[in-house]
Formats: structure tokens, C-alpha cells, sequence
């Protein structure tokens, strides 16, 4: 009894935490970067300000880089692996800074918006059938099996000592 009063006040305790659970300012995280990114956010929730400069800091950078490449290699992942890797690398640290999970719902909106923006036309490799030997092999093989599993069960059971 005891502990469910024990968890119900620290339940509650989270509830009255004005900056719990809505991106309040409520700390800050440890790496060099952070008092910066965090002196942006004083006067606005932590969420709010983390939509900010992703959009206006990652996206930005994200997208400078893009425009410096020509659009024909846009499908070329050793092209843009970097920047799209950059980009990865900013949302994430911005997040852990503002002590907000990572990935979430907004950083998964920036992501499909950057796919549609800038590699809806690339082509994907269709899916082909594997060789006619492998299908051969994954095909024989469990039927091969089955009868051999057959015959050891009829040995072992045959013997009438049912213990193995």
C-alpha cells in the first residue's frame, strides 16, 4: 500500500512540475553547445523553440547544401549522404540540448517534407526474384527434412523406453 501511495505522489509531483510534459524550461543539457541553444529559448517552451531552430538552423544548412549541388545528383546517396547526415546530427542535438525525445513527430514531418521536396523523383531499385537455384535450395530443403524428422520420431518412440 505503501508503494502505490509512494508512485501516486510522485505521479503527482510530475503533474504539478509546470514544465513537465509540455516542453517547459525545465533544464538543460550538458554539452558545450547547449547554453547557446538554450539561451535562445528562455522566454518560449522548449518544444516551441526547438521548431525554431530546426527550421531556421538544420533546415537552413540542410537546404544550402542542397542548392550548392546540382538536382541530377540529388539521388546520389554518396552526394548528399553528408548533408542529410548534418541535418540528422542537428535535430538530434537540438533535441538532447532541450532535453526533448528524439525522434518525434516533428522531426519525422521535417523528414518527409525533405523527401518529397528533394527525392520524391529518384528511382528505387524494384524487388526481383532470387535465382532459380536459391529457390530451389529454401524449397528442398525443408521438404527433405520432413521425412527424415518423421523417421527419428518413429525410432525413438518404437523403442518403448520413453525416456530420451
Amino acid at each position: 500500500m505503501r508503494v502505490s501511495f509512494s508512485f501516486f505522489g510522485v505521479f503527482l509531483s510530475f503533474l504539478y512540475d509546470p514544465g513537465h510534459g509540455n516542453g517547459g524550461t525545465f533544464g538543460c543539457g550538458n554539452k558545450s553547445v547547449c547554453d547557446l541553444y538554450c539561451s535562445f529559448c528562455v522566454n518560449s517552451s522548449f518544444r516551441t523553440c526547438y521548431e525554431v531552430l530546426v527550421v531556421h538552423l538544420c533546415r537552413y544548412h540542410f537546404n544550402v547544401a542542397m542548392a550548392s549541388m546540382n538536382s541530377t545528383v540529388w539521388c546520389s546517396l554518396e552526394r548528399v549522404k553528408s548533408a542529410y547526415n548534418n541535418f540528422t546530427v542537428c535535430t538530434e542535438t537540438v533535441a538532447d540540448c532541450l532535453l526533448l525525445p528524439w525522434p518525434n513527430h516533428f522531426v519525422e514531418s521535417i523528414f518527409v517534407d525533405i523527401h518529397t521536396t528533394y527525392f520524391q523523383e529518384c528511382p528505387t531499385e524494384a524487388l526481383r526474384d532470387p535465382p532459380p537455384s536459391i529457390v530451389l535450395a529454401l524449397v528442398m530443403t525443408p521438404i527433405c527434412l520432413i521425412p527424415a524428422m518423421v523417421v527419428l520420431v518413429v525410432l525413438k518412440t518404437k523403442n518403448g523406453d520413453r525416456r530420451s
